[in-house]
């Protein structure tokens, strides 16, 4: 059976730099009937854990490490047994959040998350956050871009540990050259396409933000 991806929105907050914000977070199940991915365990574990069921959930992947993309990843972890993988470039943002618990894994640019058929590979995207990543599958033609590319644009770079020209590069050199028909699939929000994202790169920079 093929892999199939699953989109659940949960519900908290964003915290950094002394502001806090309510936020919706999209978190991605990539599996199939018996086992099954969660990329970005966000607020609420028990949600994240009915929506994977009676699958063995194998990996809890962070895009990155901003508290409203991880709150939930160490309970999610207890709850299933699953490791939780996160870049190493964004230990400094994951102990802002879970000081006494560390990621079980590194993610290491172009290693290959395997889940139910589908092949996750990882491309280290920073700019919103130093150990941004993106997952990309070429058999699912979709790539998961947690808060680094957006409908509409780069993720924010306004806050500590981004930085805009950085994203840009990301986003250029690593995801603009993925095939058009490409699926996003966000942090937030909703999905598009790398075509119909490309033509925009320019007024971004020119923008600025």
């Amino acid at each position: 059976m093929a892999a199939r991806i699953e989109r659940l929105v949960t519900s908290g907050q964003f915290t950094l730099d002394g502001g806090t914000w309510d936020v919706d977070n999209n978190v991605w199940i990539v599996g199939d009937d018996h086992e099954a991915v969660v990329i970005d365990a966000a607020h609420d574990a028990e949600a994240i854990a009915a929506a994977v069921g009676d699958r063995r959930l194998t990996a809890i992947v962070c895009t990155h490490a901003h508290n409203d993309h991880i709150d939930a990843a160490p309970a999610l972890a207890d709850l299933t047994g699953a490791r939780i993988w996160l870049h190493p470039d964004d230990l400094p943002l994951w102990k802002m959040t879970h000081p006494n618990r560390d990621p079980d894994e590194h993610l290491v640019d172009g290693q290959v998350i395997e889940a139910a058929g589908a092949d996750l590979k990882i491309m280290h995207t920073p700019g919103h956050a130093p150990g941004a990543i993106c997952l990309y599958d070429p058999g699912l033609g979709v790539v998961f871009t947690g808060d680094t590319l957006f409908q509409g644009g780069p993720g924010a770079t306004g806050r500590s540990y981004s930085h805009f020209p950085t994203i840009i590069d990301s986003i250029r050199d690593r995801l603009l050259t993925l095939p058009p028909e490409t699926k996003v699939l966000t942090g937030h929000g909703d999905p598009t396409t790398i075509g119909a994202e490309a033509p925009h790169l320019q007024e971004w920079i020119a923008r600025g933000h």
